[in-house]
C-alpha cells in the first residue's frame, strides 16, 4: 500500500466517524479528520492522551508502513473532548465552524 492509498482508506473512515474521533495508529500518534483533511498529530508527553503537534506522515511512511497496514486491518480509534469541543459543523454548508 502507498501512503497516498493509506491516506484515502484512512479519510474515507474517518470522514464516516464523529468528529473528535481520532484513528490510534501508535501510543503517541493520532489522526482526525478536521472537515477538510486528515490530520495527523503526535500525542502530550505528559500522559494525558492530549494531542499535541501535528506532523507530516511522509516523514515517518518508511518506517512505520508495515505497522500502518496491520492497523488497517484491525484498526482503533478513540473519542477526544478537545476535538469535539474546537471542531462544529455547519449544518447545511458541512465546513467547521469555529
Amino acid at each position: 500500500m502507498t501512503r497516498e492509498e493509506f491516506d484515502n482508506r484512512l479519510a474515507m473512515i474517518l470522514q464516516d466517524a464523529a468528529f473528535g474521533t481520532t484513528a490510534d495508529l501508535t501510543d503517541r500518534a493520532v489522526a482526525y479528520w478536521n472537515g477538510q483533511r486528515i490530520v495527523y498529530a503526535t500525542l502530550r508527553d505528559d500522559d494525558s492522551g492530549l494531542i499535541d503537534k501535528e506532523f507530516s506522515l511522509e516523514g515517518h511512511w518508511s518506517e512505520w508502513r508495515e505497522w500502518l497496514e496491520e492497523w488497517m486491518v484491525q484498526p482503533s480509534f478513540s473519542v477526544r473532548p478537545e476535538l469535539q469541543d474546537e471542531i462544529r459543523v455547519a449544518p447545511s454548508s458541512g465546513t467547521p465552524t469555529p
